[in-house]
């Protein structure tokens, strides 16, 4: 659709193209060349076509290009359009079922995403709008993909992936890449949580972010997105929420009122949906609609999904749980739409629902992550650390679920813990114990301590120096942990050995090479743990004074005393 939109564009080049090519046989001196008759004959008679030539357009490409205009124009205008005028034309371009639709929206994206004519994204992303749109609407929902038990349909443990495909914090395929300031590049989803826990350094380097906007790394996408293909692994990029892409789409007036069309209709098909099969191909393509963007997100909700969503958590059909909670995770981005799950009835209770007996891990985790977006809103989050029921479903799924389940969890369990009236419950609902045996676990130990410090710092100190093996486990990872672990175990330590008395502190003390591990951490830990590794030497090192002025005051009473009991007994 690209090359149709750009017909005169191509003509042309191919125009100047020709007339490169008549110039260079006029000045052919073909009278140097041993070449037979015949063949003069042939370039003479090139030469003279090429002479001929007119940049031209076949007139049926320019009438459809016209037509195809004619309804961006239309929904501009926010004109429904014409059913049969659209299935007409998408009958011409080839466009003839829902897959060759979708093939055409990925081949679309892709091109704006690798910018292969700037000068066209505007129309472009009309396109891709306008396409999702007939796609819907000429043929139906799409019929989903089948999904797996994981968050992706394979693991990192079942296929070597490259180094440079992994997210240095999470570890996983990288599924949106994206470079801070500091030059690094991490996977969006988990930059973002570590930045918005309240971190503002980079987490592989150390280095002071001097700002927290996000840079797509295109190019490595293009890259994974290809590693994936050859490798038959399902590639489902995230739309960047801050990117070039999102803000040309809020600026287009055509592809947001035709984002808006697809939203009503969807919701429209959805409150009519006869049958469990036909509700989630319609909740698999709301689900695809607000993946994409704020525009879209807030197109879903105002047509009416959210209600209609809440139910479908409690279906007993596996693909439509999880396609409806994955689809009110991604609705719950938008903080107007935070808002609406909050105050829906039984909105809460049905999403703890799905954390409690899903069908699926994949339906829990994005049952978890809900929860972890919600608990963005600080109101929300004290609201939510009051339900017991949502501490002991995160707490269950730490203890129990796959490694990309607890990574979920988690990080909701760290977004409750920013407020400090949270923490009695979180520790009385066994948040700290769960933590501790997580940190075992490679895979999630930076999240697992990260909780652990959260905790320490608000109130729970005393709670995590008491729980048994916690200081042990704890010196564990400022060993060999990642830079992110280490920084957070530091910094639950020196909370401890302030707040949970002196055995935490003599237990540290005596570690057998402590003062190694700590001096280590000073010259190569990132800034903060630097600063908290520090704290952790000063506090051994009085401590150690400590038990020396008392060695030494017990040793000069002793002293004392017999010096007395000889005079006495001399006497």
């Amino acid at each position: 659709m690209r090359l149709l939109l750009q017909a005169e564009s191509v003509a042309n080049e191919f125009h100047e193209l020709t007339l490169d090519l008549s110039t260079l046989l006029d000045i052919l001196p073909l009278a140097e060349i041993d070449v037979g008759e015949d063949v003069r004959d042939l370039v003479d008679l090139v030469r003279r076509q090429c002479r001929r030539s007119v940049a031209a357009v076949d007139p049926a490409e320019a009438a459809l290009r016209g037509e195809i205009l004619d309804i961006i124009r239309e929904i501009e205008r926010e004109i429904v359009p014409d059913r049969s005028k659209l299935e007409a034309v998408f009958e011409r371009l080839g466009l003839d079922d829902s897959r060759s639709c979708r093939t055409e929206i990925e081949s679309l994206e892709r091109e704006i995403g690798d910018r292969v004519a700037e000068q066209w994204t505007a129309a472009m992303i009309a396109l891709v709008g306008l396409v999702r749109y007939a796609k819907c609407v000429l043929y139906g929902a799409s019929t989903p993909r089948s999904e797996s038990a994981g968050k992706f349909s394979f693991s990192a443990t079942d296929l070597a992936v490259p180094a440079d495909f992994r997210c240095p914090i999470s570890l996983e395929l990288m599924r949106d890449p994206v470079v801070v300031a500091t030059g690094q590049t991490y996977d969006r989803e988990s930059i973002s949580r570590w930045i918005a826990s309240g971190h503002a350094t980079c987490p592989k380097t150390g280095q002071a972010l001097s700002h927290t906007n996000l840079i797509p790394n295109r190019g490595l996408k293009n890259l994974i997105s290809q590693w994936c293909r050859e490798q038959h692994v399902p590639f489902d990029g995230a739309e960047p929420g801050n990117g070039g892409e999102a803000n040309a789409v809020s600026a287009n007036k055509a592809a947001l009122e035709a984002a808006r069309m697809t939203a009503s209709f969807l919701v429209q098909k959805l409150a009519a949906s006869p049958s469990t099969e036909a509700a989630n191909r319609v909740v698999h393509e709301l689900r695809q609609l607000a993946k994409s963007g704020s525009d879209n997100r807030a197109f879903v909700a105002d047509a009416g999904a959210i209600p209609l969503l809440l139910p479908l958590l409690r279906s007993e059909d596996q693909g439509l749980q999880v396609n409806a909670v994955t689809a009110l995770l991604n609705l719950s981005i938008l903080e107007a739409n935070k808002k609406r799950i909050m105050h829906a009835d039984g909105g809460v209770d049905s999403i703890i629902n799905v954390m409690a007996s899903g069908a699926t891990w994949r339906a829990k985790e994005n049952a978890a992550a809900t929860i972890l977006s919600l608990s963005s809103i600080h109101a929300y989050r004290r609201r939510l650390g009051r339900n017991p029921r949502v501490i002991e479903q995160l707490v269950s799924l730490i203890k129990a679920g796959p490694t990309s389940t607890k990574k979920d969890a988690l990080a909701a369990i760290l977004s409750l813990a920013g407020d400090r009236e949270n923490i009695p419950r979180l520790v009385e609902g066994g948040v700290v114990e769960a933590a501790l045996v997580t940190v075992g676990a490679v895979e999630v130990v930076a999240e697992a301590v990260a909780v652990l410090a959260a905790v320490a710092k608000r109130g729970g100190a005393e709670a995590v120096g008491a729980a048994d093996g916690s200081v042990s486990k704890l010196v564990r990872v400022l060993r060999r942990g990642t830079d992110w672990a280490r920084e957070s175990a530091a910094a639950a330590l020196v909370q401890v050995c302030r707040r949970a008395g002196g055995s935490a502190v003599a237990e540290l003390a005596a570690t057998p090479g402590i003062e190694w591990v700590i001096w280590e951490l000073m010259g190569s830990g990132t800034e903060r743990a630097r600063r908290k590794a520090a704290t952790l030497g000063r506090i051994c090192r009085r401590w150690a004074a400590a038990l020396e002025a008392d060695r030494m005051a017990r040793f000069s009473a002793l002293t004392i005393t017999a010096t007395t009991t000889t005079t006495v007994a001399q006497s």
